[in-house]
């Protein structure tokens, strides 16, 4: 049931998951599916995290927050581990273009079709453009290569920045990869992300969202918005968490959010081995976003010129060029109408976002004054790029607003407005936490591999099935005899 504001939940639940990213609403739901009493504690008043949606101007229009394209992967995913309806809404992408100095192209983000421009427009031999694809499809997780993703392409395409930015770019604004990343997080994602197109929801991020908490209640999961966890207390099998001034006991719990606040805040009680400690504070955050949400006037409408549109007037690829303050690199998500039928708030209308990759401290470091100034910079400088490739759009513009690192830091809690999560490091630190504290589960985005929609989401699949192997263990070690004399009381 949803838990009104001001209303207690349960004293007792076998697991609670705390916040609602896509990785947690997941991992809440197999659970419940497993036939486990969930609640659900999400600190703002939506659910979705970063996949999530705004109103403004009293519903005249809505936004979605995130960058708008997934795997194919994602299908399969909603089919099996949540229902067939949301994965039916999943559609492809049309067109996604590159604009930039080095080369102009579009694809259906295929690797059939990036096997056609590398060899017809960018004249790579086609043997080497089919080592390169073979190569990283067969890296896996527990390879020892140490390789980066710089020295993959200096392997494969020696001196040939055009190709890096091709393949390299939008991985860039997906989830904050760099060339000094290992190249096994490049393949794996790589493998994932452009293997049969990209991916979105028909309807919008409010619709899927909706569907999937109708799909948590339906499996009698409790659900609690206005919900901040303040800590989580350890105490042998059960664990004890703070919310709202309510303390409610679980078997387990599977943390949601930023895996710094995770160790940091939530379990700052809890005494961890030293080593484990260091490595978590070694574990450095991914980089942050921002992006600028603009909606036409009912009356104003746009050709087709893509759904994606990967733009840049740097030279050439370069991902410091990426997250420089000074912006010279945007990816425009375009919103057709088609996307939201219907007649549901916001919809019927087209919608163009603008994401750029950021670094955290290039706004925090700022005067509220100076921000207010950059941001109107910043959307000065959208619309004047965007009228590169639609002339005249400023005046189509009905509703204009912007988002930066810090109000990523502000509507998620994430630790430095991380959008990405954690550099690869994180990854060994979040799958190893139930270790350290038998019980305690982390899932979110970690480690580039386990970012994105698709990432979070089967991670959060990957966990719960953790803890239910945790709490199948817990359930044989207490129905076995502790002692001599129950063993032998069992026996008559």
């Amino acid at each position: 049931m949803l838990i009104k504001r001001g209303e207690r939940a349960k004293d007792t639940y076998d697991v609670i998951v705390i916040g609602s990213g896509l990785s947690g609403m997941t991992a809440a739901n197999v659970a419940a599916k497993n036939g486990r009493k969930v609640l659900l504690l999400e600190a703002h008043n939506k659910l979705g995290g970063l996949a999530t949606w705004f109103f403004r101007e009293e519903k005249r229009y809505i936004f979605d927050v995130s960058l708008h394209g997934f795997p194919f992967g994602m299908k399969k995913t909603m089919q099996r581990y949540w229902s067939k309806n949301i994965a039916d809404q999943i559609i492809q992408l049309k067109d996604v273009r590159f604009i930039n100095p080095q080369f102009e192209i579009s694809t259906d983000y295929t690797k059939e079709h990036f096997t056609n421009i590398l060899v017809n427009k960018f004249f790579v031999p086609s043997e080497k453009v089919d080592a390169f694809f073979n190569y990283i499809e067969k890296m896996n997780f527990y390879d020892k290569e140490q390789m980066t993703v710089g020295e993959l392409f200096e392997t494969f395409f020696p001196g040939r920045n055009d190709v890096t930015r091709l393949l390299m770019e939008p991985i860039t604004y997906a989830n904050g990869s760099t060339l000094s990343d290992p190249a096994l997080t490049y393949a794996i994602v790589f493998s994932n992300f452009m293997g049969k197109g990209v991916y979105t929801f028909k309807g919008g991020t409010d619709q899927l969202i909706k569907q999937m908490r109708d799909e948590l209640l339906s499996n009698h999961v409790d659900i609690m918005m206005n919900a901040k966890a303040s800590d989580v207390l350890v105490e042998n099998d059960h664990k004890m968490v703070t919310v709202n001034n309510q303390k409610i006991k679980s078997s387990a719990v599977i943390s949601n959010a930023n895996l710094h606040h995770t160790i940091f805040g939530l379990l700052k009680n809890y005494s961890f081995d030293p080593s484990f400690l260091e490595k978590a504070k070694a574990v450095r955050m991914n980089s942050s976003s921002c992006q600028v949400y603009m909606a036409l006037k009912e009356n104003e409408s746009i050709p087709f010129i893509g759904d994606l549109i990967f733009t840049s007037t740097h030279p050439t690829y370069n991902a410091d060029a990426l997250l420089s303050s000074n912006i010279t690199s945007r990816t425009f998500s375009i919103y057709y109408p088609e996307l939201r039928p219907g007649d549901g708030e916001g919809s019927g209308k087209y919608y163009i976002v603008s994401s750029t990759n950021a670094h955290y401290e290039d706004w925090k470091k700022l005067s509220p004054d100076e921000y207010k100034m950059a941001k109107e910079k910043m959307i000065s400088e959208t619309i004047e790029a965007l009228e590169n490739i639609l002339p005249d759009i400023k005046k189509k513009i009905a509703f204009i607003d912007a988002a930066t690192p810090i109000t990523v830091e502000s509507f998620t809690h994430h630790y430095r407005g991380a959008s990405f999560g954690t550099k690869f490091e994180g990854l060994e630190v979040s799958m190893n936490l139930h270790k350290e504290v038998p019980g305690f589960f982390h899932s979110g985005s970690v480690g580039i591999i386990m970012s994105g929609w698709l990432g979070a989401a089967n991670y959060g699949v990957i966990q719960a099935n953790n803890l239910e192997s945790y709490l199948n263990s817990i359930h044989l070690q207490n129905s076995k005899p502790n002692n001599k004399s129950s063993e032998h009381e069992s026996t008559i």
